[in-house]
């Protein structure tokens, strides 16, 4: 899976562990996260052209399909219990929406996050 976002003078490619290290990083961003979680069920299954999952530390807890040019994130988190965990998964969601329109321009469909746990 690589994004492809046509231009002008040609085709911008994304590779799909650029999509994952923005998401990721707008995750931690939020109040409240104190880390990425494991995506449930991490295992090679032949969908490598579809849907990317990240294994390093700097795409751990994310897994990203892109579906006609729209961007679909499944993110796992691990959330401190002094705070709203109903609210911050929305700012979650709110922020890696906001970060990948504005660093990549592409629409956002989806963006579910799991809460693995709290501490």
């Amino acid at each position: 899976m690589v994004a492809e976002l046509d231009k002008k003078f040609g085709t911008v490619r994304i590779a799909p562990g650029v999509l994952a290290a923005i998401v990721n990083a707008a995750t931690l961003e939020v109040a409240g996260v104190l880390r990425m979680g494991e995506v449930a069920g991490a295992v090679n299954n032949g969908l490598r052209g579809r849907i990317f999952t990240g294994r390093h530390a700097e795409h751990r807890g994310v897994q990203i399909e892109v579906r006609e040019g729209s961007v679909h994130a499944d993110l796992y988190v691990i959330v401190s219990k002094a705070q709203n965990i109903r609210e911050v998964g929305r700012q979650v969601q709110d922020n890696v929406s906001k970060a990948i329109r504005q660093m990549v321009g592409m629409p956002v469909e989806q963006i579910n996050v799991f809460i693995q746990n709290v501490e």
